[in-house]
């Protein structure tokens, strides 16, 4: 699983969600910093547990429900950014790496869907 690119890069930017999120004002520490989080950390745990399934049907639901968080992430991170929390740089960074997974998500979903023909 480590040299899955979608779990390398969903990874990256989990970590990068937790760093930047410690700059948020203390009182949405239990609201968006909570809220982000927990999509972004979705991404890669809902990847590992999906392979892990070692069924492709599995994997492919799996997968999906990490493009729905990666969705759910970006809009937090935007969210964010309009209401100040984020600087234009973290803003900047973590979209792009979220836009760069979602790419390689949806080809992997795609591969996934060929072999399972659904």
């Amino acid at each position: 699983m480590q040299n899955n690119p979608v779990f390398k890069k969903s990874n990256e930017l989990a970590h990068l969600v937790y760093k930047i999120t410690k700059n948020f004002p203390k009182e949405e520490i239990y609201g968006i910093i909570s809220q982000l989080r927990r999509a972004a950390l979705s991404v890669p745990l809902n990847t590992v547990e999906g392979y892990a399934r070692q069924s492709d049907k599995s994997y492919k639901q799996f997968l999906l429900i990490s493009y729905g968080s990666l969705k759910e992430t970006k809009y937090l991170l935007q969210f964010s950014f309009e209401e100040g929390y984020l600087n234009e740089k973290g803003y900047n960074e973590s979209i792009a790496l979220a836009e760069e997974i979602g790419k390689i998500l949806w080809i992997l979903i795609g591969k996934v869907k060929e072999k399972t023909n659904s």
